[in-house]
């Protein structure tokens, strides 16, 4: 049984938050607390193996609560609850550098507040089954000849999690992810990702180039977009080139904009992956990279909290297979080094 404690100045956040985790069988909600020093008392007394944390609390806020819990042996893993305004970003990159473990966005309008059910626990979850991620330092990083495109929206990062973790070190390609997510908190998602993958995980500056073995999360509020390079070898390298070009289905960046524009550049060389998603972003992205001779996959409907990105590419004829969400790993690893005997 996975013990959790609820930490929020709002009584009905907490409240509702008790309420949500109630239908999971394998959570207890151990208790509450409403401000930073009640959660360190309770911290104590209760031993959760996850706390849920607000930032903004009167006498002991959620980033001198961590500040607090730094020193503590076997501190419980943190989840941070994030509203979607550009302060709440800035102290959520905060709060992952003072030790929090995840963070989730918790929507400003009450009524929505529900919605979020399945991803907490998913969250949850997650915290406590994730390894331990050991990092090589020896391995070398090189202007990549091949490049894996993920493409996520809503309930897309527990997803993450578990599918970047499970990549080998020694992946002989970039890793491009575009994850629908409001200006200023994709930088946090980066930061949160390269503590649970092998690989460097980093938010994507303009000019970035893509290396082998490295994983960059689009920045969101730019497309991003793959420019070619010419190599010596014959083949295209790729760079970052952040555009500002009208939103593409509502969203910016697009996931279409990043498949479409690194099929153009890697041609069958690309790998493109498709996970939970709401809309119709991403089909024709995964349909140019089909079109270019790169491998497609969409994860298994049962594994995803929403099936329409996954959908709009399956209604396109263009995805190659299904495959669960915990054979994704391999299954990409898989294709890129068929790509390497194929394309050598």
């Amino acid at each position: 049984m996975i013990r959790v404690l609820i930490v929020d100045d709002s009584l009905f956040i907490r409240t509702i938050l008790r309420d949500l985790l109630k239908g999971a069988p394998d959570i207890e909600v151990v208790g509450t607390a409403v401000n930073g020093i009640d959660a360190l008392e309770k911290i104590s007394s209760l031993k959760p193996d996850v706390v849920t944390l607000d930032i903004e609390m009167p006498r002991m806020n959620g980033l001198e609560t961590l500040e607090a819990l730094s020193g503590v042996p076997a501190k419980p893993k943190v989840i941070v609850l994030s509203t979607l305004t550009s302060r709440q970003a800035d102290m959520t990159h905060r709060a992952l550098r003072l030790g929090a473990d995840d963070f989730m966005l918790k929507p400003r309008d009450v009524p929505n507040v529900r919605g979020i059910e399945n991803e907490l626990i998913q969250k949850i979850r997650n915290l406590v089954a994730l390894p331990t991620i050991v990092k090589s330092a020896a391995i070398s990083r090189n202007e990549a000849d091949a490049v894996v495109l993920i493409g996520s929206s809503a309930g897309g990062p527990p997803m993450l999690d578990t599918l970047l973790s499970a990549l080998p070190p020694d992946l002989p390609a970039a890793v491009v992810v575009t994850q629908h997510m409001p200006e200023g908190f994709t930088a946090s998602l980066a930061e949160r990702l390269n503590r649970v993958s092998a690989l460097p995980v980093k938010e994507t500056e303009n000019g970035d180039s893509l290396q082998t073995g490295t994983i960059l999360i689009a920045k969101a509020g730019f497309h991003t977009i793959i420019s070619g390079v010419a190599a010596g070898n014959g083949k295209n390298h790729g760079r970052i080139i952040h555009s500002t070009a009208p939103r593409l289905h509502a969203v910016r960046p697009a996931v279409d904009k990043t498949f479409a524009s690194a099929a153009h550049v890697f041609g069958p060389r690309t790998v493109a992956v498709i996970l939970s998603g709401m809309g119709n972003d991403g089909g024709e992205g995964m349909l140019a990279v089909k079109t270019a001779g790169g491998r497609t996959m969409v994860c298994a409907e049962e594994d995803c909290l929403v099936y329409g990105m996954a959908r709009s590419a399956l209604s396109r004829n263009c995805v190659d297979k299904v495959v669960p969400l915990k054979g994704l790993a391999r299954e990409i690893t898989r294709a890129v080094k068929q790509l390497e005997v194929n394309h050598v």
